[in-house]
């Protein structure tokens, strides 16, 4: 469809546009901040230029040259304990960066285990995708297996064998850890899959150990629940979930994938319902993730107050619902191989009906809230900016659905493999029995073929 295909190239010319000239790194936003890099963002860049080649946006040698320049500045930054000289240490990297430097943007900043994990995402599919024997992509393989394999994610494992969220030098381990069904998901797949640094089959067991508390009904469907949308879309734009199964997978009868596209439905449900009476929401009006929003303030309307928040995780679920009118296209974008029979309704519906005010030159703002309309305003509220981890879902989940490209490249890649083969899972494309008895794999030669 051509609204799809068009919102694809805008959506992918904003990774094309942001990197820096020099390091390759991606903001975080863009324009309106080109200053801090997100490792994140970064991830999903990696795996924008391979789509770019497919869709030729750009020639082969665009996306190697630009990957090149990307991953030889990862590889080439120190990694230390230090607050200042450092872009990460035991292999992860810092959430944020300085877009020149690569350094850690500030001292508020934390290593990031999930951050560092949405990196090793682009970085693997840069391993299985440039597959060809030339100097220049054996280099693309042999620079991403450096990287990866030097993150150490038994360091970041605590002794209940959860992943840490992260570390500062200054106050050591943050307190919080990655468990339940969430983006976390990837972190564990990967660290499984280490041929260096592997967990071991229990953290898995780990993560799962919430689940059975966070499984309901909410708006007309029966899911494990995670409010916001971007929750169910990282892990998921690049690891195909269809078909496959772990314990609990099999205990409960369905799918991850089939688990967030009920979570899908049941935002467009509440959407419909509109408990909180804001403005448009319904049928093909509808997506709460996290993003930015209007201010942190309270607004009276018709006499009734109303709160509003800035950047925060909004959504729908069991576990908790946050909302103030602010809605986000990649939410709905991002969710595209998941329920297309619904998405791509609201997304011509969102661009129809507010136009230019939300749908520029990179594809849809990171948010737009119709409720927000102050004393004085022109109109409601519309950011001013694309976000790099918003971008990138709806980027990689069009692409998913229209040719399963990223999904098919990651599944020639050993370490997403035997991750999910040591997480417990089996069926579908995997194609064997799985076992958590295995050992990790023994690092390819780095100058091999597909990953």
């Amino acid at each position: 469809m051509a609204m799809i295909a068009e919102l694809e190239n805008r959506t992918f010319q904003w990774f094309w546009d942001s990197a820096d000239p020099v390091t390759g790194l991606v903001p975080d936003r863009y324009p309106s901040d080109q200053t801090q890099a997100s490792v994140a963002s970064v991830g999903f860049a990696l795996t924008a230029y391979g789509i770019g080649v497919e869709r030729a946006y750009i020639t082969r040698n665009q996306a190697v040259e630009r990957t090149l320049r990307t991953l030889r500045t990862l590889q080439r930054l120190p990694q230390n304990a230090t607050t200042d000289n450092a872009a990460g240490y035991h292999g992860f990297f810092y959430h944020f960066l300085d877009h020149r430097t690569g350094l850690r943007f500030n001292h508020d900043i934390e290593l990031s285990s999930i951050d560092t994990a949405l990196l090793m995402q682009g970085v693997l599919f840069t391993r299985s995708f440039y597959n060809r024997d030339t100097v220049q992509e054996r280099e693309v393989r042999q620079l991403a297996q450096a990287l990866f394999n030097r993150v150490d994610w038994r360091w970041m494992l605590r002794p209940d064998n959860r992943l840490s969220m992260g570390w500062t030098p200054e106050h050591g381990f943050l307190s919080n850890y990655w468990e339940g069904y969430s983006e976390g998901m990837m972190a564990y797949v990967l660290g499984l899959g280490s041929p260096t640094h592997a967990l071991e089959p229990a953290s898995w067991q780990a993560w799962l150990a919430t689940n059975d508390k966070r499984w309901g009904d909410s708006y007309g469907q029966t899911f494990l629940n995670f409010a916001p949308l971007f929750g169910h879309q990282y892990t998921h734009a690049w690891i195909d979930f269809h078909g496959i199964r772990d314990d609990w997978n099999r205990r409960k009868g369905l799918d991850y994938f089939e688990n967030s596209r009920r979570a899908v439905y049941s935002q467009r449900a509440y959407a419909e319902a509109n408990p909180g009476k804001w403005q448009d929401y319904g049928a093909n009006i509808w997506g709460l993730t996290a993003s930015d929003g209007p201010a942190d303030t309270t607004l009276v309307e018709n006499g009734q107050q109303r709160r509003f928040f800035g950047y925060s995780a909004r959504g729908v679920g069991r576990d908790y619902t946050q909302d103030d009118g602010t809605l986000a296209p990649t939410a709905a974008g991002g969710s595209i191989a998941f329920a297309p029979e619904i998405v791509i309704p609201a997304l011509r519906t969102m661009k129809e009906r507010y136009g230019a005010r939300i749908y520029g030159k990179y594809g849809f703002v990171d948010a737009f809230n119709p409720s927000y309309r102050p004393a004085g305003a022109n109109g409601f509220w519309v950011d001013d900016t694309y976000l790099g981890i918003d971008q990138g879902p709806i980027l990689l989940m069009i692409e998913n659905w229209r040719t399963q490209l990223v999904w098919n490249t990651m599944k020639r890649n050993e370490v997403i493999r035997h991750g999910l083969l040591r997480a417990g899972f089996s069926g579908g494309w995997l194609g064997f029995a799985s076992t958590q008895q295995a050992k990790p794999v023994a690092a390819p030669a780095a100058d091999g073929h597909k990953g």
